[in-house]
């Protein structure tokens, strides 16, 4: 058996994983989906005072709750920035760590210096009449969306040599969706023998649009 962790993107659920979670726990693993605080589950808890750090106390607390050791962690989008920073406090319990379409920082990086002036406008004039609290992008629409914490997107990760223990690294590159931020990320990876890289004809929304291809890499991470 295998421990999963899986942390969704921003504005989002935790819901976006309830089919990949199912086949995981059918095919005998066990699996957290994380609920981050102010997001989709946890809205009511929604501040402007909510920080990365905050979540990824969330996904470190959550891990420590269910009593879990060694474990896959994987992250969407925005989720991302959660992992790293999951990795640079639990790094040596990682066994692989899974970037699903993901922005992926560098030491001392945010969102905010990762990104363009397309989405750096929209973090500005999202939150005019919601301080503090970003609106969704263009497009990004479903159960549960809503706003998202402005300090999530602006607070670097910082390393501490834990993330170098990480046992292996997966990038999951989503082709279909044009333009994307994350080509940069894929090209940065995709020819380094640390990581494994995989190439899915979908839009952002890999885990609905090629749920069997994301199964199949999730599982052959397993012990």
């Amino acid at each position: 058996m295998t421990n999963y962790v899986l942390v969704h993107g921003a504005w989002g659920t935790a819901r976006i994983y309830d089919r990949l979670a199912g086949e995981l726990r059918d095919a005998g693993h066990r699996v957290v989906a994380v609920a981050l605080t102010g997001l989709g589950e946890r809205a009511g808890e929604l501040s402007p005072t909510i920080d990365l750090s905050r979540h990824v106390s969330d996904v470190v607390q959550q891990v420590e709750a269910a009593g879990i050791d060694r474990f896959v962690l994987a992250g969407h989008s925005y989720g991302g920035m959660i992992v790293t920073g999951v990795a640079t406090r639990l790094g040596a319990r990682i066994d692989a760590l899974v970037y699903i379409d993901a922005f992926l920082p560098a030491d001392g990086q945010s969102l905010w210096d990762i990104t363009g002036e397309y989405e750096h406008r929209h973090y500005i004039n999202a939150q005019r009449d919601t301080p503090g609290l970003v609106g969704p992008l263009p497009g990004v629409t479903g159960v549960g969306v809503g706003h998202h914490p402005l300090l999530t997107l602006i607070e670097p990760v910082r390393f501490t040599g834990e993330e170098a223990k990480v046992g292996r690294r997966v990038y999951i590159f989503a082709e279909s969706w044009q333009p994307t931020p994350f080509a940069g990320f894929h090209a940065s990876v995709a020819a380094d023998p640390a990581w494994e890289v995989h190439r899915s004809d979908a839009t952002h929304d890999v885990m609905g649009d090629q749920p069997e291809q994301l199964l199949a890499v999730m599982l052959a991470l397993a012990d």
